[in-house]
Order: structure tokens, then sequence, then C-alpha cells
């Protein structure tokens, strides 16, 4: 645990220095979102991803004698990454899996796969230099609908994280694997007369702007009640 504990503190530090980088590489590889608003989710994403501080061990006796409670790894983890947030899905996946004990092979999305490659790399070169495995993340040269189809059905692989659009999300769900998936959002904001006007519509502009709204949990709609509708109008386009 100690161990890992160096490894995640390298990596947190790596995905920092190479915040504004892969932030541009994301965007001049799929053109999606602001880099301003990309730089902001990989600071995120490095500095607010849970590390080996959410396992705790514990211990407790009673009339049955001790019990000893500790965390153990899957192994290996499939991740299926999207175009639309490629660094920063890769350092939170990282970031977390690794704290956990675990190894991870990538499937990045063929239309980001030159950022998520390099966001791999710099993370495994942080792990080396700490005396971490060499390639404890891994991903395929040229990902394609194929390569996620091996990770998933490999019988190696326990786990499954998909970030993705509908059709990948319920090929994993038929997986037979342990998966935690993330599909398409569809936020709706509520405003009603307990809102504090003026920050609800500072929020729902910030929210619903920010990286271009492609953020699947990014407000995409709103419902407000009569009585606070004009209010609320009036203040967005100010």
């Amino acid at each position: 645990m100690k161990k890992r504990g160096q490894i995640i503190a390298a990596m947190r530090k790596a995905s920092l220095a190479n915040a504004e980088k892969l932030a541009v590489m994301a965007h001049e590889e799929t053109g999606f979102g602001r880099v301003a608003d990309k730089i902001i989710k990989n600071i995120l994403a490095a500095e607010k991803t849970p590390g080996i501080e959410d396992l705790r061990s514990r211990a407790y006796t009673g009339d049955d004698g001790m019990t000893l409670v500790e965390m153990a790894p899957f192994g290996v983890i499939g991740s299926i990454t999207p175009s639309t947030n490629p660094s920063s899905t890769i350092i939170n996946n990282s970031i977390s899996m690794v704290a956990a004990g675990n190894g991870v092979v990538f499937n990045p999305h063929p239309s980001a796969k030159k950022v998520t490659l390099e966001t791999i790399a710099i993370l495994n070169q942080a792990i080396f230099e700490v005396g971490g495995p060499k390639e404890l993340l891994t991903a395929p040269l040229n990902p394609t609908l194929e390569t996620s189809k091996v990770i998933m059905t490999h019988k190696d692989i326990r786990m499954l994280a998909v970030t993705g659009g509908e059709a990948v999300v319920e090929v994993a769900m038929r997986s037979g694997k342990k998966v935690i998936a993330a599909g398409p959002g569809n936020p709706p904001v509520i405003v009603d007369e307990t809102a504090n006007i003026k920050k609800a519509a500072n929020d729902i502009l910030r929210g619903s702007s920010f990286d271009n709204n492609i953020l699947c949990t990014a407000e995409k709609e709103a419902f407000i009640i009569n009585s606070v509708f004009n209010e609320l109008r009036n203040e967005m386009i100010r």
C-alpha cells in the first residue's frame, strides 16, 4: 500500500504537469470542446480522483472471534474510453484503478487514440520512475471495435469500465463481467421558487457551456416554474 501511495502521487504530479499539453492535443485531434475547459478537467481528475485513502483496512471483534476486512484488487480491468474526455478519463481511471492494485488495458476511441496513448505513456513513465511496473497501463496502438470486443471477452479481464455511447455500453452489459458504465446523459435542471435565481442562472449558463456541452453530466434542459420564469430569463440575458 505504501508503494501504491508513492505511485499515485507520481501519477498526480505528472498529470498536473501535462494538463495543458494533453488538453491541446485532445482538442487538436478530436475537434471537440475548448482547451481551457479541458485543462480544468485534467486538473480535476488529477487532484480529486480518489486514491489509496479510500482503501482502509478494518478489524473488529465479537462473539465469533476477530474479523479483518481488507480490500482486494480485481487484477486486470478493461477500460473503454471516449473521444469527448480522452485524457481526463484516462487520468481518472488510471489513478483509481492503480490505487486499488489493478492493471488496466484501455481501448481508446479511435478518433482520440493519439492523445490517449500519450496520456498512458506519461502515466506509465511516472509509475516506473518511482519503482512501479513499467507497463502497468496498456492499450492497442490501433484501437477498433474488434479490439474492444477482445478486451470485453478476454478471460483474464475480470471487470470492465466503459465510458461511451449507448451501443458500447449495451455490449459491455452483455459481456458477463462486472461492469461500471457511463453512457449518454440528459441532465435536467429544475428551478422553482425556493431557488437562488441569480446563482441558478449563472450555474446553468456555466454548466451548459462548459467544454461546449460535450460532457454527459452537463445541463441539457431546464424546467422552470411560471412564477420565477421571467426573473430567471432576465438574469440569464444580462
